[in-house]
């Protein structure tokens, strides 16, 4: 009987450390597991065109981008795969007021559906993804290179305007731009390729 007593205790114990140690652990995960996420507010957004036959560039931004579809994820990866943006024209800054006024209305404001940009990224490699980018109505696959430097997320892509149907856009603004896109050649360039810069800072949840 007391063998008997003994044992049962015995086993009480066991059970008892048992559950402790796995509601520890339990716990352990759950502190250890970080979320990440993509804020709107530490995201830049930065542009570089190009005018003359010389390819002399003409660099701006675009101050206020905004995401609606920005999920938590457990890498940073995935926290920039399948995110959604739109980016306002009317936050585009090149430093240049009569310039930022003829990109918005010449150049912006030949297009359809000037009022945004719009885009879903997709993640593919370590390094490298696309972007659904949608421009005058025309939604076309951007390649995109990407960086990790700890949360720090650069992406870097080169576009050819001519994929979203803007040459008269960009026939509207090499117009009202002719004596600022005229080079030593007499000839007047505005040219169809935009290096875009993206820099984001993910954030742990």
């Amino acid at each position: 009987m007391k063998n008997y007593y003994l044992l049962s205790f015995l086993m009480l114990i066991t059970i008892t450390f048992t559950s402790c140690k796995e509601k520890k652990t339990k716990e352990v995960l759950e502190k250890e597991t970080v979320m990440y996420v993509v804020n709107e507010k530490t995201t830049s957004i930065n542009w570089t065109a190009y005018k003359t036959s010389e390819k002399l560039p003409v660099k701006g931004e675009f101050r206020v981008v905004e995401f609606s579809k920005s999920n938590p994820a457990t890498n940073l990866k995935e926290a920039l795969n399948n995110l959604e943006f739109s980016i306002p024209v009317s936050s585009l800054f090149s430093d240049n007021e009569e310039r930022d006024e003829k990109l918005k209305k010449s150049f912006f404001g030949s297009m359809m559906e000037t009022s945004a940009i719009k885009g879903k990224i997709l993640m593919e490699t370590e390094t490298s993804g696309k972007v659904a980018l949608t421009l005058n109505g025309v939604t076309h696959e951007l390649p995109i290179t990407y960086f990790l430097d700890g949360q720090m997320a650069t992406m870097e892509a080169t576009m050819d305007l001519d994929n979203w149907q803007a040459q008269a856009a960009i026939a509207a603004l090499n117009v009202v731009c002719k004596e600022l896109h005229t080079g030593p050649d007499g000839v007047t360039k505005t040219w169809s390729e935009v290096k875009i810069n993206v820099a984001t800072y993910i954030s742990v949840q």
